[in-house]
C-alpha cells in the first residue's frame, strides 16, 4: 500500500449501493460526498431527520450517478435498528455493496439508550452489531461486499467488561466508557470476519480508524464531567490538543475510504493514519489491537452481544 493513498485513488463506484451510518456530518459526511461523487449509491441512516435532510442536499449537489437517499435511524434504539436494516433490504432488493458502520457518540455524560444499555456501549456496539446481522443477507447480494468498523485510538489500553459491559456496578467515567465501545467495535469486527471466512462467505469485514481527527465529537468530553474546574481543564486541552495535532475531515476519512474501497484490503485488516503514532496522515494496514486479535474475547463478546441484543447472530 502506497503511504499517499488518497480520495484520487478511489476507483469508479458506479453500480455499487453504501449504507452509512451517522452520515449527516463529520467522518460519515465526507464518506457519503466522496462516494457519491465516484458514482455510488449512497444510502445515508441519520437520527435526525431535518439534519439528515441538509446532509442529503449536501450529497446530492456532489453525486455523479443515482441520487442519495435518507435511511432513518437511531441506533440506541433497536427497534429502530430493526426497521431500518428492513427499509434498507426492501430498497435495495438485497443487494447491498458496501456497509460504513460510521456513527458514534462519544464521551457522553451517564445515559441510557431506549432498551436500557450504556448509552456508548448501546450506541456504538449494539446497534451497530445488530443492524449488520439484520444485514448480512443484503451485503451477502451484493458484489465483492464489504463491512467497514469504525474503531478508535481511544480503543488502545481499553478494556471490555463482559461481566458489567453496561457499567452497573462501578463509577461511571465517559472516556473509560467510549474506549470500550470502540474497542467492541474492533474486537467485533474481526471476530465477523472470521466466522465469515469459516461460513464460506465472500463478505469482508474490516476496522479502520481516523486517528485524531476535529470532527467535533471531543468537544462533548468536557461537558460530561458535572465539575466546573474539571471542564474547564478538558475543554482547554481539548482546543490545544485539536490546534496542534489534529487533522481535518478530509484527511480523517481517508481510512474508512480506503477500507471500503481500495484493491487488496482483506477480511480482518485494520486501517489507520501511517503517521504520528497513528493520530494523523495517509492510510496504511496497521496490527489490530491484541484484544481485536484474541479469538476468546471475540467470541465472547459476540455470545454477550446476541444475548443484549435479542439479534440472532450471522454467521450463527
Amino acid at each position: 500500500m502506497t503511504q499517499r493513498w488518497t480520495e484520487a485513488d478511489i476507483a469508479d463506484q458506479s453500480g455499487r449501493t453504501v449504507l452509512i451510518t451517522g452520515a449527516n456530518s463529520g467522518l460519515g459526511l465526507r464518506t457519503a460526498e466522496v462516494l457519491a461523487s465516484k458514482g455510488a449509491r449512497v444510502l445515508l441512516a441519520c437520527r435526525s431527520a431535518e439534519r439528515g435532510a441538509k446532509a442529503l442536499d449536501q450529497v446530492r449537489a456532489a453525486a455523479a450517478g443515482t441520487g442519495p437517499e435518507l435511511i432513518p435511524l437511531d441506533l440506541s434504539e433497536l427497534a429502530s435498528v430493526r426497521t431500518a436494516a428492513a427499509s434498507v433490504r426492501e430498497r435495495t432488493g438485497d443487494a447491498l455493496d458496501v456497509l460504513v458502520n460510521n456513527a458514534g457518540v462519544m464521551a457522553t455524560a451517564r445515559g441510557r439508550t431506549a432498551d436500557g444499555f450504556e448509552l456508548q456501549f448501546g450506541t456504538n456496539h449494539l446497534g451497530h452489531a445488530a443492524l449488520t446481522w439484520l444485514l448480512l443477507p443484503a451485503l451477502r447480494g451484493g458484489r465483492h461486499a464489504r463491512i467497514v468498523a469504525l474503531s478508535s485510538v481511544a480503543a488502545t489500553g481499553a478494556r471490555i467488561d463482559l461481566e458489567d459491559p453496561n457499567g452497573e456496578h462501578r463509577r461511571y467515567n465517559p472516556a473509560t466508557a467510549y474506549g470500550q465501545s470502540k474497542l467492541a467495535n474492533q474486537v467485533f469486527a474481526l471476530e465477523l470476519d472470521r466466522r465469515l471466512r469459516a461460513a464460506g462467505d465472500d463478505v469482508l469485514s474490516v476496522a479502520a480508524h481516523p486517528g485524531y481527527t476535529a470532527t467535533g465529537l471531543g468537544s462533548g468530553m468536557a461537558r460530561s464531567y458535572p465539575n466546573p474546574v474539571v471542564r474547564s481543564v478538558i475543554a482547554g486541552g481539548h482546543r490545544i490538543g485539536e490546534a496542534l495535532f489534529a487533522q481535518n475531515v478530509r484527511q480523517g476519512a481517508l481510512p474508512q475510504l480506503y477500507a471500503a474501497t481500495a484493491d487488496g484490503v482483506e477480511g480482518g485488516d485494520y486501517i489507520a493514519p501511517g503517521g504520528l503514532g497513528g493520530l494523523r496522515g495517509n492510510p496504511v494496514k496497521a496490527r489490530p489491537l491484541s484484544a481485536a486479535r484474541s479469538e476468546a474475547l471475540g467470541a465472547a463478546l459476540w455470545d454477550v452481544t446476541a444475548k443484549l441484543t435479542g439479534v440472532t447472530p450471522d454467521p450463527a
